[in-house]
């Protein structure tokens, strides 16, 4: 009898743990889907709630045989699953991430799901104000993040694709020219093609003012007359 009360006792607390992931997970995963990233309300919720549910078994099942692990070689460790949980997630959210010519996105929505899978595992375990404290931080992020870094003057980083006539174009003038422009080159490659007789030149540079890049254009068709074709990418 005193096992069965128990056991509804421990129920009882298993929904309240779901119900909570539920809401905490759909809080972040609301912001993500109003956001029109491929991971939104649903995922968020699930992954939350499905994390719960995997701590609240991993301590149902150290409950259930530590009795025995003191008279036996049975060995019980509650955070078996959680160990595989945090290291499953990234493939997750790997599945987020894309890459869109030079740019790559779905970051920040990877990373809400690998915090929103701690917050499930926190609920799991107990840990009620530990995982509404993260909530409200990744929430703040999230929403006040991008205020924040509206002011921060970023690096880009562009490829300059320069197509010369000749086996051996003078490459010193480019140099200077992305000097002159705040320019940092990063690194460069080029590829001969002996039978259209040209030089195809990848230049990789980081600079911080975007009104250089057609200046750098102008400049370096007229420093060469050999160009053939010029671009940013």
């Amino acid at each position: 009898m005193s096992y069965l009360l128990s056991l509804m006792e421990t129920f009882d607390n298993s929904i309240g743990k779901l119900l909570i992931a539920a809401v905490l997970g759909g809080i972040i995963g609301w912001e993500r889907e109003r956001r029109g990233r491929p991971a939104g309300l649903r995922t968020h919720i699930l992954v939350c709630v499905g994390v719960t549910l995997m701590m609240v078994v991993s301590e149902h099942i150290f409950q259930r045989y530590k009795t025995f692990a003191a008279d036996s070689i049975i060995r019980v460790d509650p955070a078996r699953i959680a160990a595989q949980v945090v290291t499953g997630i990234g493939f997750l959210g790997a599945g987020t991430i894309m890459r869109f010519k030079t740019t790559v996105r779905g970051l920040t929505t990877a990373a809400s799901l690998w915090v929103v899978a701690g917050i499930g595992l926190a609920i799991g375990s107990s840990c009620y104000t530990p995982a509404m404290l993260t909530t409200l931080i990744t929430l703040f992020a999230l929403l006040l993040g991008p205020l924040f870094e509206r002011g921060i003057k970023r690096d880009t980083y562009r490829t300059l694709k320069v197509c010369a006539s000749g086996s051996e174009p003078n490459f010193t003038p480019i140099v200077e020219i992305l000097r002159r422009n705040s320019m940092e080159l990063q690194h460069y490659e080029f590829e001969r093609d002996l039978v259209k007789n040209e030089v195809q030149y990848n230049i990789n540079v980081r600079f911080k003012d975007e009104t250089a890049v057609s200046k750098v254009c102008d400049e370096v068709a007229r420093s060469i007359k050999e160009i053939r074709k010029l671009g940013w990418e």
